[in-house]
């Protein structure tokens, strides 16, 4: 499995199909990217410059919203993940 470096956060995002009021469903490449995602798995934390380390504030299996337009996209075995920053993260869906 991937384990993230620092304060990175590897994300399962939400696949949510997007149908219209017409009942059109739209096309994966016409639809707003996902906003919400599992952690699947995080970093030791973020090291501030004397040294001492910050946890994270986020666990794994914890359903998070980020930024729009965060993170980087990759596939391992098969299955894509989004690799981005603690700080992209705003909210805990609880």
């Amino acid at each position: 499995m991937l384990k993230p470096l620092g304060d990175r956060v590897i994300l399962q995002a939400s696949e949510e199909e997007e149908q219209t009021v017409g009942g059109i469903v739209l096309a994966s490449n016409a639809q707003e990217k996902p906003t919400t995602g599992k952690v699947i798995s995080v970093g030791a934390g973020r090291v501030l410059d004397n040294g001492d380390s910050v946890a994270p504030s986020v666990k794994e299996g914890d359903t998070v919203m980020f930024d729009k337009y965060a993170g980087t996209q990759v596939t391992y075995d098969g299955a894509d993940y989004l690799v981005l920053h603690e700080k992209d993260i705003v909210a805990i869906v609880e």
